[in-house]
Parts: structure tokens; C-alpha cells; sequence
């Protein structure tokens, strides 16, 4: 019986997982990966998938998608919507959401495996289907080729991966050869102050007021000490401190994120985080200096030139020339890249698009893109299921055809 993608979507949907939980989500990778006949393994670097098709002689490729959700509300109204709760890595109840479309990658896939291994007499050679946790943690594909990926399975001559956008409409792909997505750095700071009363704040040194002039001073990094020509972003997205109104707490912290594209531009962002955090500290007088603990690095997603317009080419053969367009530089980051690189194989990495084709021209023409669609992240965003199920489909197949014959 063919898949239901549109009731896997649906189902995924409602019952998104935080990284590294994603228990349930691998369980109904594994049933309809099971229901087609098509081998594979769970558990891979922990709650990963692997899947292998295998049809004779010929190149072998990797499909990739994740799997994890997002802790984030969903406010979109749809009779679908998740409700779903999970605990965050700090031990803390939260609402989780599929707010990146990770459901509509896994469903995609589904559907491109379908295709490919009914009409395996069209083409040769071999695919392997990863479905990778905790790309939303930046660790996910690490953890996979720590597992032993790269000994356990075939090794790939080329890495093919899709992400849906809100920067494109249904129907349109994108991706351009150099540069795809920007590096980026994962960064907890722990400002160490000394608590007491609310009422005596002269015998404290107050780490609330500390963490407010830091965060303050850490934009003048790209807004006063970035070239305009470079690309750079250093957002402060978490702030913790104190438990009680009338309590000055002894720590905060902030977790940054840091974006960029080269080695060169992430050892000058470091350097000028670490000055500005030391520097606002010593203002404050703090007696025990502020603490620096790296979350995670991942590197630029660089799309290999010949491949990526191997892929495109395929792309506009199949889609037209108006649907396959160049995006532009994302400054998202993604860890898809880490499988290219340890295997030292080229990677292709496109968007497809999954906005309403009018609301989203409706936008354009009223210079609303960024008002009026939900992004990725959002507790708005949610894909309009059709075309985008069928073109993500549709384009995982000429990808891999476009490889395999």
C-alpha cells in the first residue's frame, strides 16, 4: 500500500520531539521504512535512522533529513497543531513545536525513498537515507558519525540535503554553489557579581546590570566593528538571573549565538566577545571573573560547485528555469555539513520553497515578506502541505537521479 504522506506529515506534526528524544519520531520512520521492505537501522547516534538502499553497481549517495523539533508554542491555529510537551535539557517542562519543518523533511524523505525503490530498475547504485536527531542542538550529525556512520555504512561519493524555507514559495528551489549557510558558535557566559537584599544593592555587585550593559555593548561588534562588506551576527538569545524580586542574584548568564563565514571572522568574534564580557566585568568591579563555556561550533555549509550545479541543472531540467532560483547567503546555520566533510565528499544543500504561491506574491507586491509570512522558528510557521510535500519529493528523486542515472 503507497504511503499516506499527507497523514505521516499530519502525525509528525502533532507530536514533535525535542533533540535527542526524538524516541516516538524514529519509531514511525522505522514502521514505514518497514512497510516498504526497506532495510535499516535505529538507535544511531542514539535516536537516528539509517536506512540502505542498495540496487547493484553505481555511485553511492547520501539523502539526508531531521528529525527534531523545536521548544516553541504553536500559535498557528491548524486543526493539526501540536500541543506537545517535553523537558529541555536544563530540566525544564517545555511546549514543543515542529517550528523549522523537520516533520515535512522526514515526510519528503519518506516519499522520495517510495519512489526511488519502486522504480529501481531506472537507476543503480546505492542510497543511504539519514534521518538525523538534534540538528536544532547542533550536535546530531556528530553524534551519528561518532556512532561509526562512516564504517558501519556505505561511504558516500556526495551528501544531498533539502530544507524547507518561508523565503520561497511552494513550488521554487534554491541553492547557490559556494557559501550556502553561515558557521556558527554556540556560547554560554556566566557573569559572576556578589548577591544580597534588593534594598542594599551597594553591598552587591549586581549581575542583572552587568548582563544589561554587556548585551548592550555586544551589538557595537557588527554595528561598530564589522566591515559592511562582512557578514556577521551576534545574537544574545537567553538571559537567567535571580529567582525573586527583592533579591540581588550572585550569577547570570547569557547564551549567545555567533554567525559567521569564515575561521578567519570567528577567531575576531570570539576575541571581541571575550574583550567586551572582561571589560564590562572589570567596570562592574566583579572579584571573580566571568566564565566561558562553548556549546557547540558548526561550520559554514559550503555547496561543492561542480555538484551543486549538476543538482540545479537537474532541477531545471525536471522544474523550469522561474522555479530554480539562487536564495542567497542564509545566515542560519545547519550541521549537515559535518557528513560531507568527514567523508571528504562534495555537498549539495538546497531550499524548497513552502509558502501559499499567493500569500506569499501578495507580500512581495506590498513589501511585507518579512510582516506578513510566518519564518522558520515561528510560533506561526507551518508549510502549506501541498505543492510542498510533492516538490520536496519530487526534488529529493532528481537529485538522486541526477547521481545515479
Amino acid at each position: 500500500m503507497p504511503l499516506d504522506l499527507d497523514a505521516i506529515y499530519v502525525d509528525l506534526h502533532r507530536h514533535p520531539e525535542l533533540s535527542f528524544q526524538e524516541h516516538r519520531t524514529a519509531g514511525v520512520i522505522s514502521e514505514h521504512l518497514t512497510a516498504l521492505g526497506i532495510p535499516h537501522e535505529t538507535g544511531v547516534g542514539r535516536t537516528g535512522v539509517v536506512a540502505t538502499l542498495e540496487n547493484g553497481d553505481g555511485p553511492v549517495i547520501w539523502l539526508r533529513a531531521d528529525t527534531d523539533g523545536l521548544p516553541v508554542p504553536e500559535q498557528t491555529g491548524l486543526d493539526y497543531a501540536s500541543t506537545a510537551r517535553g523537558v529541555d535539557p536544563a530540566g525544564v517542562d517545555v511546549p514543543v513545536m515542529h517550528a523549522c519543518g523537520h516533520d515535512m523533511h522526514i515526510t519528503a524523505l519518506l516519499g522520495a525513498l517510495e519512489r526511488l525503490w519502486t522504480e529501481r530498475g531506472g537507476w543503480a547504485g546505492t542510497i543511504v537515507a539519514l534521518f538525523q536527531p538534534a540538528e536544532e542542538f547542533g550536535a546530531g550529525a556528530r553524534a551519528m558519525l561518532d556512532d561509526g556512520l562512516l564504517d558501519r555504512f556505505p561511504r558516500p561519493e556526495v551528501v544531498l540535503g533539502q530544507h524547507v524555507t518561508s523565503t520561497l514559495p511552494a513550488g521554487r528551489l534554491g541553492a547557490r554553489p559556494g557559501t550556502q549557510m553561515a558557521a556558527a558558535e554556540g556560547l554560554t557566559v556566566t557573569l559572576h557579581g556578589r548577591g544580597g537584599h534588593g534594598s542594599r544593592p551597594h553591598e552587591t555587585i549586581d549581575p542583572v546590570v552587568l548582563a544589561a550593559a554587556t548585551v548592550m555593548r555586544l551589538q557595537t561588534i557588527v554595528a561598530r566593528e564589522t566591515s559592511a562588506q562582512d557578514i556577521a551576527v551576534v545574537t544574545v538569545g537567553s538571559i537567567h538571573a535571580g529567582l525573586k524580586h527583592n533579591i540581588i542574584p550572585a550569577e547570570a548568564t547569557l547564551e549567545l549565538s555567533l554567525r559567521y563565514t569564515t575561521d578567519d571572522q570567528r577567531e575576531r568574534l570570539l576575541s571581541q566577545v571575550h574583550r567586551i564580557v572582561n571589560a564590562e566585568a572589570a567596570a562592574s568591579g566583579v572579584e571573580v571573573p566571568p566564565t566561558f563555556d562553548g556549546v557547540f561550533t558548526l561550520p559554514p555549509t559550503i555547496n561543492d560547485e561542480a555538484a551543486t550545479e549538476r543538482v540545479m541543472g537537474a532541477f531545471r531540467a525536471a522544474f523550469g528555469e522561474h522555479d530554480v532560483v539562487d536564495p542567497g547567503l542564509f545566515t542560519g546555520s545547519e550541521d549537515v555539513s559535518w557528513f560531507a566533510r568527514d567523508a571528504g565528499v562534495p555537498l549539495v544543500y538546497w531550499f524548497w520553497g513552502g509558502v501559499d504561491p499567493e500569500a506569499y506574491a501578495a507580500a512581495v507586491a506590498a513589501g511585507t515578506l518579512g510582516r506578513d509570512i510566518p519564518a522558520n522558528h515561528s510560533p506561526f510557521y507551518a508549510p502549506v502541505m501541498h505543492p510542498t510535500i510533492e516538490r520536496g519529493v519530487d526534488a529529493l528523486v532528481v537529485a538522486a537521479r541526477a547521481w545515479l542515472g
